[in-house]
C-alpha cells in the first residue's frame, strides 16, 4: 500500500472499504467533535455504513471522482482530507478535512492539504482548487488560510446540519496562484 509522510509519526494513505473497523473506531473516538461541521459521523453508525461510505469514494476514486485519504499518527487512524468534488474535465476540485480533537494542531490537515493541491494542479492540470467550510468552523476556515486560499464569498443559510441552517464561506486557490505561492 502507498503512504505519503507528512511528519516522522504520520503519514497518509488512501482510505479503502478495507479500512472500515479503522475508520469507525476513529469516527467512534471523534464522532462529536468531527460531526459538528461535518455530516458524515452521523451517518457512519456501524461497520456495514462505516464501509459503504469507504466503498463509495473507492468506487468514485476509481472513476477520476471524489476520494478519502486517511491521516494515520503513530499508526492510528486520526482524521484524513478528501478531495469531495474532482471534475477533471472542467479543472476545478474541492478538498476538505476533518480530525479527532487529540490530533489537532500539529499541522496534519496542512501538510495533507499541499499533497492534495500539489497534486490537482502538478499532475493532474487543475485550474482551480476549492474549500468549503461553515462560517462557524474557524479551525477549518484557519486551514484554508494557512493553504493561501483566497475567501471568494458566503453562501447563507444554504446548508442543513443536525437541524440547523448554516452559512458556507467558500475559499479557492488557482494554479497560477499556487505556482507563484509555492515558488516564493
Amino acid at each position: 500500500m502507498f503512504s505519503i509522510d507528512l511528519a516522522e509519526d504520520a503519514q497518509m494513505f488512501p482510505l479503502e472499504a478495507r479500512h472500515a473497523q479503522e475508520f469507525l473506531a476513529h469516527i467512534e473516538r471523534g464522532r462529536e467533535f468531527i460531526g459538528e461541521y461535518v455530516g458524515f459521523p452521523d451517518r457512519t453508525t456501524d461497520l456495514d455504513s462505516a464501509r459503504a461510505l469507504l466503498a463509495k469514494y473507492a468506487a468514485s476514486a476509481g472513476e477520476d471522482g471524489p476520494r478519502f485519504f486517511g491521516i494515520r499518527l503513530d499508526g492510528t487512524l486520526v482524521g484524513g482530507v478528501l478531495f469531495r468534488m474532482f471534475e477533471a474535465h472542467y479543472g476545478n476540485c474541492e478538498i476538505g478535512c476533518w480530525l479527532e480533537p487529540d490530533a489537532a494542531g500539529r499541522g496534519l490537515v496542512t501538510k495533507a492539504c499541499h499533497v492534495l493541491i500539489d497534486y490537482a494542479f502538478g499532475e493532474r492540470g487543475m485550474h482551480r482548487v476549492e474549500w468549503h467550510a461553515a462560517s462557524g468552523n474557524k479551525k477549518s476556515l484557519a486551514v484554508a488560510a494557512r493553504l493561501g486560499m483566497t475567501r471568494d464569498g458566503v453562501m447563507r443559510e444554504n446548508y442543513l446540519h443536525r437541524g440547523v441552517r448554516q452559512d458556507t464561506e467558500v475559499w479557492s486557490v488557482l494554479s497560477h496562484e499556487w505556482a507563484a505561492t509555492r515558488s516564493a
